[in-house]
């Protein structure tokens, strides 16, 4: 099992030292906020994703992907009416995969909940057959690249536009592409599934692309009241092989404390399972 962290949580440190800390902790993947380095991912250079890249290696460390996609953009939406933004869209996808296969990395999660709500007076109808337009578009170009696009299921509170991993799975039969894919996220699973965690990862295996580990209160695993027990047993029973990535919204108690407690955590429930 392959631990990464988001390193948005790491906001204000230079990457240096984000990256050695982290692998010092144990962690092996690196996933990264776009806005954390810059305002569009096209402000960062080839130069600059080559020095990225080099100094993560240095600390044995990978880019593993991009996530927050459209955060803090302007100009970009899913699902909206206006075919432009929609054509901007899918061409900024392609950008975002760009980098990603030039820092090294082949995961995109999207999440972004903001930049894929269904505008009002929308019917869910129309609103998937714009986003699988968007992803049509850019799915060719990700794919020669290498870069798997995750669909990232979020709760009813976040967004109204994909929160189960069935619709995920209901758009993914739109697109019709191999490197688009499920992601799954234990706090989006918890708010919006009927069926248990390990249920869901038992029934989507081989269609997840990135796994994100968390809980409701928004700190990372174990530091809420979720058992991560039954969850990496199911993951491990899927044969998934892919990062589980961890990812946290409430940064109150310290980067370097969520990110040690978390991955602390993940490796006595790993212990256990193999005891």
């Amino acid at each position: 099992m392959k631990f990464a962290i988001c390193q948005e949580l790491f906001e204000g440190w230079d990457w240096e030292r984000q990256c050695e800390f982290a692998a010092s902790l144990g962690y092996t993947g690196m996933e990264v906020a776009p806005f954390t380095l810059a305002p569009r991912i096209t402000d960062v250079s080839q130069e600059r994703r080559a020095t990225l890249k080099k100094q993560a290696e240095a600390h044995g460390m990978e880019i593993m992907g991009l996530h927050w996609l459209l955060a803090k953009t302007q100009g970009l939406h899913l699902t909206t009416r206006d075919t432009a933004v929609r054509r901007a869209t899918a061409q900024y996808l392609i950008e975002l995969g760009d980098a990603c296969a030039d820092m090294g990395g082949t995961v995109l999660v999207f999440g972004s909940p903001l930049q894929r709500n269904i505008e009002e007076g929308m019917s869910r109808e129309q609103a998937m057959d714009n986003a699988a337009e968007v992803f049509r578009d850019a799915m060719p170009a990700l794919g020669d690249r290498g870069v798997f696009l995750c669909m990232e299921p979020l709760t009813p509170k976040e967004t109204n536009f994909i929160n189960t991993c069935a619709e995920a799975m209901e758009l993914g039969a739109l697109i019709d592409h191999p490197n688009f894919v499920l992601h799954q996220d234990v706090k989006a699973m918890l708010g919006a599934e009927s069926k248990t965690i390990p249920e869901l990862i038992h029934e989507f295996k081989g269609r997840v692309g990135h796994f994100h580990v968390n809980d409701t209160n928004l700190l990372g695993p174990g530091m809420g009241d979720t058992q991560y027990l039954p969850i990496f047993k199911a993951l491990l029973e899927s044969g998934y092989d892919g990062w589980v990535s961890v990812e946290v919204f409430d940064y109150k108690p310290g980067a370097e404390f969520i990110a040690r407690s978390s991955i602390e955590y993940m490796q006595r429930v790993l212990n256990e399972l193999k005891a």
